[in-house]
């Protein structure tokens, strides 16, 4: 019997499903590694943290789930989230932390360049928005403000393109990663020269260029054998997270739906034959496969968010009790009416992506009076992240038809939230029963490759997705009115988020 395994490398941790060839679950395994703050808008984790979590997931998920049962891997397909850049030397050596999408320190390259010609020229051709997120813009902090790094880099790589190199020797890094840098034309689907000037490197310091369905050269003979693996195991090049749980969901193209991923953060994406073009450089396009662009806009502050809320309100009873706490604090919400009686959250603990595209904006409550209370504080703060959401799809649909959505990732499958964006958006909601929509899409890629379906675009009826919220037009209009408060303070506030930035970095302690 043959497996597929599929690998998600994700914010805070890895992700190891394994697949047989009908599309059901043999096994899960997940792994966390932190990630660092150590200066204001500074968000870094150690590769080879990662790296070593990633070789001891897989191998516990095999030895656990896949050699008892006398499975053969026949390929090990991976995914991973957007915009990391890590610098290594002309060994491969990591200089350095990996810099996440997360990151904002690159603020000040990002504006310049968000403002010149240069800027709109790069965004059209690239459809990466101009933003700190944008590892453009981050190896262009790296060349002016950590000369010696600069100096000393061989390559700069993504995550999943380190962890392909360690298992393989092989520099590689696929179409739909590399269009989330910034500096591949996606028309084109090569380095562009523009943008390597801008970041003041060569193509050469890039890997190299791949479809998602290639082969990343075989596993090293040590990971064979510690991992008990053929020499034959296909490794596949893969995907990026956004890409994978759009086509996990059954989003195929030209469809009337969009699918809302909320895990740590979230996004709204379409997927289509086109580019959407946007004078005001919102939404991104990256390229999944010929004429298969993944379009849409991402959020930093998605789950994260509420996760920080529960490690500073929830109520444990061990240090390690997340899930049950969130649980906790989701019951207590739902007995506040919608709205949370007035009280408005802006989350933007992390700055902003789409749609203000703000890396200076900051979180704040808004509307508190005498009468509102603990609980009334915890819906909102759910509120706020599904305004947020909104307010991405809210644009998007100025560019296409959305009828339904297809939720994904562990925050926006919790039930209540489901019931939330139905509401908020005034939409039908479909949530898969199990949620893991960015392993799905990744084994139905790699079933692809394999030939157990024809192409990509005959998935969608595999992935179709039964469970239905269905939407409730007065609370509808009790959201929209809110809204609107929401969508203005978002863009009035530009100004005091960047002072309220500038003190906090001036007054920054270790």
């Amino acid at each position: 019997m043959e497996c597929i395994i599929t690998v998600e490398l994700g914010t805070n941790g890895i992700r190891v499903f394994a697949y047989d060839l009908h599309g059901c679950i043999i096994g899960y395994m997940k792994g966390h590694y932190p990630t660092f703050h150590i200066e204001p808008d500074h968000s870094e984790q150690d590769p080879e943290q990662i790296f070593i979590t990633t070789l001891y997931v897989l191998k516990n998920i095999l030895n656990e789930h896949i050699h008892p049962k006398k499975y053969k891997v026949a390929s090990i397909c991976f995914c991973a989230s957007m915009h990391s850049v890590l610098a290594v030397d002309k060994n491969g050596n990591p200089i350095g932390n990996a810099i996440t999408w997360a990151d904002n320190r690159a603020k000040k390259e990002a504006q310049e360049l968000r403002n010149s010609q240069l800027g709109k020229k790069l965004y059209e051709l690239t459809g990466t928005p101009i933003h700190p997120m944008s590892p453009l813009v981050k190896i262009a902090w790296i060349r002016n403000r950590d000369a010696d790094r600069f100096r000393l880099t061989s390559k700069f790589l993504s995550i999943k393109s380190y962890v392909i190199y360690q298992l393989t020797g092989e520099y590689m890094i696929d179409y739909s990663i590399a269009s989330a840098t910034g500096l591949l034309n996606i028309h084109t689907v090569q380095w562009e020269d523009d943008a390597l000037q801008f970041a003041g490197i060569t193509a050469n310091q890039l890997a190299m260029l791949v479809p998602v369905f290639t082969k990343a050269g075989k596993l090293k003979n040590a990971y064979q054998q510690s991992l008990r693996l053929s020499a034959d195991t296909k490794i596949l090049i893969g995907s990026s997270d956004g890409c994978m749980a759009t086509l996990g969901d059954g989003i195929i193209k030209g469809e009337e739906k969009a699918s809302i991923t909320i895990e740590d953060s979230g996004a709204v994406r379409v997927m289509g034959p086109n580019i959407l073009k946007d004078e005001q450089m919102r939404f991104f396009n990256y390229l999944l496969t010929d004429n298969c662009y993944v379009s849409g806009g991402p959020t930093n502050n998605g789950g994260n968010i509420f996760e920080w809320f529960t490690r500073q309100f929830g109520e444990f009873t061990n240090p390690f009790d997340m899930e049950n706490s969130i649980q906790q604090l989701m019951e207590e919400a739902a007995n506040v009416p919608t709205g949370s009686d007035g009280l408005l959250f802006l989350p933007y603990l992390l700055g902003e992506r789409a749609p203000i595209w703000n890396a200076n904006a900051r979180g704040a409550y808004f509307g508190l009076n005498i009468k509102h209370e603990r609980r009334h504080f915890i819906r909102a703060t759910i509120e706020g992240i599904l305004y947020e959401i909104y307010s991405i799809g809210k644009i998007l649909s100025e560019q296409q038809t959305i009828n339904s959505l297809s939720v994904n990732g562990s925050f926006g499958t919790i039930p209540f939230c489901s019931q939330l964006i139905a509401d908020i958006f005034s939409k039908p909601v479909q949530v898969r029963p199990q949620f893991h929509s960015v392993s799905f899409g990744t084994y139905l890629l790699s079933a692809t490759e394999m030939g157990i379906y024809t192409s990509l675009d005959n998935v969608a009826p595999v992935a179709e997705i039964p469970n239905v919220f269905k939407p409730n037009e007065q609370r509808h209009t009790i959201y929209a009115d809110y809204f609107c408060i929401f969508e203005k303070l978002s863009v009035k506030l530009f100004d005091e988020f960047e002072a309220i930035g500038n003190l906090q970095q001036k007054y920054a302690h270790p």
